[in-house]
């Protein structure tokens, strides 16, 4: 814990530089805004969700109960006519940037709080230990941030693509975080 106390500069900067970098890349490099596209019946669609009046949360069409259902020739047919997808609904109204901005801030500060007990508890504090401290640091920010991209890009259908470009914003912030690692090691 003293360890802890002792890194709560670096931990609150690095937690700070990500929010930073994230922010440049998403208004202002705005890489990802060709991440989602629209639908072109998307005020039909819109309206065939709303008659269902289906609670925020996440979906899947067709959807099986049981895995056995996928055996079915109903189920078949289904998947073949399509369409095959994954739907996240939010609660209706405008979004909540400053909550979903307070979140993303809280989640980056505890990736930094892991990101700065590791290398403490590895290789203590000491800046003969900086560099490599820094390293571990930068790897479990990277790692923290970019490798949940893969799994969607594996089981929900996110394009291979965005998952490269979150990967490298999570190398973006791993440099960033290691940098702040280095220079403020004890």
């Amino acid at each position: 814990m003293n360890e802890l106390l002792a890194l709560w500069l670096p931990i609150l900067l690095s937690a700070v530089v990500v929010f930073v970098i994230s922010s440049l890349v998403h208004m202002l490099l705005k890489w990802h805004s060709s991440d989602y596209g629209t639908l072109p019946n998307e005020d039909a669609v819109r309206d065939a969700i709303r008659a269902g009046n289906p609670a925020p949360g996440r979906y899947v069409m067709p959807r099986c109960k049981e895995m056995k259902e996928m055996a079915s020739e109903a189920m078949k047919k289904k998947y073949a006519e399509g369409p095959v997808g994954h739907l996240t609904l939010l609660p209706n109204g405008m979004p909540k940037m400053g909550k979903y901005l307070g979140q993303w801030f809280l989640w980056s500060l505890v990736i930094a709080v892991v990101a700065a007990y590791l290398p403490a508890h590895i290789y203590g504090l000491g800046h003969f230990h900086a560099r490599s401290a820094a390293k571990l640091a930068g790897i479990i920010t990277f790692i923290a941030h970019g490798f949940g991209t893969i799994s969607e890009s594996i089981w929900t259908g996110r394009p291979w693509s965005q998952s490269v470009k979150y990967l490298i914003d999570a190398a973006l912030y791993a440099i960033g975080s290691a940098v702040v690692f280095l220079w403020l090691w004890p």
